[in-house]
């Protein structure tokens, strides 16, 4: 009976095999890796989809049905285009090169998933928009690494255990080919001390013999499986950083960017990337000019005689002439004249720019930061839009096509781009990993899958009908949840958040970048005086349609003049709006889900999470705009009104803890000094929402309290405490000291004179510099601290070149290394004809330190007892806002 059984069960399974469709796919003997890698996912679609198949290098062989593969030689094809045609028993897959090949073979797949079976009658022609399509890793972590500060992240097993995890890059890969991306790009600060030894600096590199045969071997991995699937890595670095060990042995800091090019550091970097190119010459370059290096000049000088030297002394080691593209970021540098210093000495350069900052904020990009895309793409080389950080996005989801779209066509039709460099939509800093309090943690490019699936699709195609788009994802999310036609309710779900965190960042904001975690929220201080913050210049201007910010807004309705453009109660409102309807249309979908459900309650999650949000900005916005009304009014019972919105705001946002303590880890993934905005992010604190209540509520009971100050006694603020100073001298200057009074000369060779001042700075003991000395030479100086102690530095409220600018973490990452990073007083004393100062606080221990200030005229205070705690406030000498003048109602 048995073998009745078994007899009967193997003459169904020989039915069912012979039933199977055959397909056979024919492609050159000789086809090159890429070609194979896309014939190999082909037939991968082919069996999930039940045919039966088999690989031929010929067509003489018979099957039912016959798929063949090939490249074009006439160029009659644009470069990675394909075409697609069916006649007969017979689809042709035509590339213009092996990645058109290799894309057409990807494309068939995807109708055949879609169809689960041969799609018939094709005749699909298809190429890209855009030349470059790439995505980014950060080989960076969220905090420091002991002894050493920002970028420097050696490539080791310990700090990066998921470098060396071959099927995670696998997985990653395969990834950003199915969305037909072409470039992986890198970032590192100094990559070349982990990856390349030097004759000359044998004692540069920063791993061990082991880890660096196992960084050999991950890189040429990592370079032979992208290339298979057409993807170009490119290895970014920063400049001008030197290996530790480098550093140690020769008595000099890491990155120092007041530091002047020097021939042993210009020599090291030099042959560093000669022996990279030698090595890897099929990896590009990425090159950051700024964060540790002076001034433009010195960009050029770098770039012309150190790096494009290296690059061709690799070439000629290698006896190639073809020049690798060089890719110049215009961050903190003047690309533009980096380029035209260049240009003659090597041609084959391609430039980038980050799209909006650091954040994602508008698809109407315009002012200075849309002219410097503009004077890029003009040079005639490939122009790079660079999708960066997302500050005002993680964690949570975003994946709105709509805005994605639009953005890709303002990318083309604004700035003039032809290529994308996209981040992960959160968690960088924390890459492969997001932020969700999941076991185990999720993998970015999985939960973020729509971000790169949206920004790949336009970035190929921007030109595709908005009715289509909808249909398209609409179905596409259905399929992911098996929830139908409810994929639309969370497309629009998706569509209604994708523009709170843009819409609220670009009109009430500090800064786009890093230092801002604009999901943590905002302080009152933060909106009604955002001066005291440093607004980050060229922001407001570039980041958004045209329109007034809150303060403007405020002077036009009190003396009832008409408005332009977008308006902070529109924002608002129309904030709040998007957030209700997000949640609206994820719970409208819910019941239908049956598929992915964990995820999906994720995604609803974050709805109400952006609900939430929006609500608490709003109702802290109300309040600004009465306390700002409070300054023309004089009238207490505007601040009074004031009182309500602030306390509903901390209601909200104790939705938003609840929302969140159970299914985030953290807000942001820089978990370091550079994050200021809501608050600092010293040592990984103020990560979450449950960390930032208690200082919302202390702030909403300080606003009380002084009102209540403020009706007892009138708008005399309380005087802050007077600043101790303590005598320590500086070893290497001589320079006289002077009493802080009104008509007191600030510089000794020039006549500006002190015009007011905040009385707590009166005991301080200011040295008398020349302005024309620390303008041409700058401003260095050592001591001995024999206590932990603050140096008091002021800085002048002007852009005049003379003057040195204040620490500004958008373009120094190493900004806020003593704890300078933050104003402490804002207009702190006024100098008639140059502007009013700031002081910022640089903090040291016991020992001796020399502390370079760059070049630039500024004014040294002095030291105070690191003990003593100046709480940041505006004493209004100079200022120009009448807003600056209550600040210290919060506090």
């Amino acid at each position: 009976m048995k073998s009745k059984i078994l007899l009967v069960f193997l003459n169904v399974l020989l039915l069912v095999s012979c039933s199977k469709e055959k397909v056979s796919i024919v492609s050159d003997e000789n086809a090159s890796p890429r070609v194979k890698f896309g014939v190999e996912k082909l037939k991968e679609a082919l069996e999930n989809a039940d045919y039966e198949v088999s690989l031929i290098t010929s067509s003489d062989n018979s099957s039912d049905l016959l798929i063949q593969v090939g490249v074009n030689k006439t160029d009659s094809l644009a470069k990675e285009g394909y075409s697609i045609k069916s006649e007969n028993n017979t689809i042709n897959i035509l590339g213009n090169d092996e990645s058109g090949a290799l894309y057409g073979c990807i494309e068939l797949g995807k109708l055949i998933k879609e169809n689960n079976k041969l799609p018939v009658g094709l005749d699909i022609t298809d190429k890209p928009e855009m030349v470059l399509r790439g995505a980014c890793v950060g080989i960076q972590k969220p905090y420091y690494l002991p002894g050493r500060t920002v970028y420097e992240y050696p490539y080791t097993p310990e700090t990066f255990p998921w470098f060396y995890d071959k099927e995670l890059w696998i997985e990653y890969l395969d990834m950003l080919v199915e969305n037909k991306m072409n470039s992986l790009y890198l970032w590192n600060g100094h990559p070349f001390a982990s990856l390349v030894k030097l004759d000359d600096y044998p004692y540069a590199v920063e791993v061990d013999d082991e880890t660096f045969k196992k960084n050999e071997e991950m890189f040429a991995f990592l370079t032979q499986e992208a290339d298979k699937r057409g993807i170009w890595v490119i290895q970014m670095f920063y400049n001008i950083l030197v290996s530790k060990p480098f550093a140690e042995h020769h008595g000099i800091k890491t990155q120092d960017r007041s530091r002047p090019i020097t021939p042993l550091i210009s020599d090291y970097t030099r042959k560093s990337i000669a022996v990279f190119i030698e090595k890897y010459p099929n990896v590009g370059l990425l090159v950051c000019l700024g964060e540790a290096m002076d001034t433009y000049d010195d960009d050029v000088e770098w770039f012309t005689k150190t790096i494009i030297p290296g690059v061709q002394d690799g070439l000629k080691k290698l006896n190639v002439t073809e020049e690798p593209p060089i890719v110049v970021r215009a961050h903190d540098t003047d690309a533009k004249m980096v380029m035209e210093a260049s240009l003659p000495l090597y041609k084959n350069l391609y430039t980038m720019h980050k799209y909006n900052g650091e954040s994602l904020t508008t698809y109407e990009p315009r002012g200075p930061w849309a002219k410097i895309h503009q004077d890029l793409s003009s040079l005639g080389s490939v122009h790079i839009d660079n999708v960066h950080i997302l500050a005002n996005l993680e964690p949570f989801r975003y994946g709105s096509p709509d805005f994605i779209q639009k953005v890709v066509h303002a990318m083309h039709e604004v700035h003039g781009a032809n290529a994308l460099h996209l981040y992960p939509q959160a968690s960088y800093w924390d890459w492969p990993y997001t932020a969700d309090k999941t076991e185990p943690r999720l993998k970015e490019m999985e939960r973020d899958w729509i971000w790169y699936q949206a920004w790949a699709r336009y970035a190929w195609n921007a030109n595709r009908d908005r009715k289509d788009e909808i249909k398209y994802w609409s179905k596409l999310l259905g399929d992911m949840y098996d929830c139908g036609n409810s994929g639309k309710d969370i497309l629009e779900a998706y569509e209604q958040s994708g523009e709170i965190a843009p819409k609220l960042l670009r009109k009430f904001g500090i800064t786009e970048g890093n230092r801002q975690t604009l999901l943590l929220g905002m302080f009152l201080s933060q909106l009604v005086n955002p001066a005291k913050w440093k607004v980050y210049s060229g922001f407001h201007e570039s980041c958004g349609p045209e329109g007034e910010l809150l303060i403007e807004y405020m002077n036009k309705e009190w003396n009832k003049q008409p408005h332009v453009g977008e308006t902070p109660p529109q924002l608002i409102s129309e904030a709040v709006a998007h957030g209700n309807a997000a949640v609206a249309a994820i719970d409208k979908a819910s019941a239908g889900v049956k598929k992915n459900k964990d995820e999906f309650n994720r995604l609803k999650n974050d709805m109400y999470c952006y609900q939430a949000f929006a609500n608490f900005f709003s109702e802290k916005v109300e309040a600004a705009m009465l306390i700002l009304r409070y300054t023309h009014s004089n009238n207490i019972s505007d601040l009074e009104k004031a009182i309500p919105h602030v306390e509903k705001s901390v209601e909200y946002y104790k939705q938003l803890v609840d929302l969140t303590k159970d299914t985030y880890l953290y807000a942001n993934s820089m978990q370091t000094a550079q994050r200021r905005i809501p608050i600092g992010g010293d040592d990984a604190k103020n990560k979450t929402w449950e960390e930032l209540l208690p200082h919302y509520e202390a702030e909403l009971a300080n606003f009380k309290k002084n009102i209540e100050f403020l009706k007892k006694h009138g708008s005399t603020r309380q005087t802050p405490e007077i600043l101790k100073p303590i005598d320590i001298k500086f070893e290497n200057i001589s320079v006289p000291a002077y009493t802080i009074k009104n008509g007191e000369k600030v510089f000794s060779d020039k006549d500006f004179i002190i015009k007011g001042f905040s009385e707590e700075l009166k005991n301080m003991k200011p040295l008398r510099f020349s302005q024309d000395k620390q303008y041409g030479e700058g401003t260095t100086l050592t001591f001995d601290a024999k206590q932990p102690v603050s140096l008091l530095v002021g800085y002048l409220n002007t852009e005049r070149k003379e003057y040195a600018k204040a620490p500004t973490l958008e373009t120094d990452a190493s900004a806020n290394q003593y704890g300078q990073g933050d104003v402490k007083i804002a207009n702190a004393l006024d100098i008639p004809d140059r502007g009013s100062v700031n002081i910022h606080t640089y903090t040291f221990g016991v020992g001796k330190h020399t502390l370079n200030l760059g070049k630039g005229a500024l004014m040294v205070f002095g030291f105070i007892d690191a003990s003593q705690k100046i709480q940041p406030h505006n004493a209004g000498f100079g200022g120009d806002d009448p807003s600056s003048k209550i600040d210290w109602l919060f506090y």
